[in-house]
């Protein structure tokens, strides 16, 4: 993946660190050169200095081929309009921003911007937003087998009814967000693109519900 990161302050360093420790391509724009400093003299990928909703200045840190983008200057209005461009201008797949106010975070994800509030955020939430993979653990009981993970299914899941989920793996649907709205799931409800699935899950069959929902569903069937 080609990921760009505007803002260069301490999450933005440590997550093009982790990225590019990940494998993939990274990018990152600031409006003050010396923020660079922040990356240390390993880093390998673009740096560029501008201000990061200027289309120029994407098109320099290589917006129009990359797969991610995260706005996490330390502006909202900054990041809200750079994750819009991002988004609208150059039809980037994922995309996250920064939000310092809650109340306005939630407004932005409801526009279908992910977008996570200061005093929530940690660089794995990025992570989580930009290249999702396999699952991530949520809670866990207190014995330590039960455990509540979001899933990330492969596409052809989309336009299903959720509680295929249920039917076709050992992983019982316990709610999916929305827009960011929790919904409990019914019989009626169809798993739709963008859907966040949280499912309760026994530790040992982690990896087994992960392989069936990284396949289409079919395939499953057959």
């Amino acid at each position: 993946m080609h990921v760009v990161i505007m803002g260069c302050g301490r999450v933005g360093s440590s997550l093009a660190a982790e990225l590019e420790a990940a494998g993939h391509s990274v990018a990152i724009i600031d409006q003050t050169r010396e923020a660079f400093r922040r990356l240390g003299p390993g880093f390998k990928g673009i740096t560029v200095n501008g201000v990061g909703f200027d289309r120029d200045i994407l098109r320099e840190a290589g917006i129009e081929r990359a797969d991610a983008f995260a706005a996490v200057s330390n502006g909202d209005n900054s990041n809200i309009l750079a994750a819009r461009v991002a988004r609208e201008a150059f039809a980037v797949e994922k995309v996250v921003a920064r939000i310092y106010d809650p109340g306005r975070a939630e407004i932005y994800q409801r526009l279908g911007i992910p977008t996570v509030a200061t005093v929530l955020w940690t660089t794995d939430q990025i992570l989580r937003n930009l290249i999702p993979e396999g699952s991530k653990s949520e809670w866990r009981d207190a014995s330590g087998r039960v455990l509540l993970c979001e899933m990330y299914p492969h596409n052809n899941w989309y336009g299903r009814a959720i509680l295929l989920i249920d039917e076709l793996t050992p992983a019982r649907v316990a709610f999916i967000t929305r827009l960011g709205v929790g919904i409990i799931p019914d019989e009626h409800t169809v798993l739709q693109e963008g859907d966040l699935i949280h499912v309760m899950v026994a530790e040992e069959d982690t990896a087994r519900v992960e392989a069936i929902l990284a396949q289409s569903p079919q395939a499953e069937r057959s």
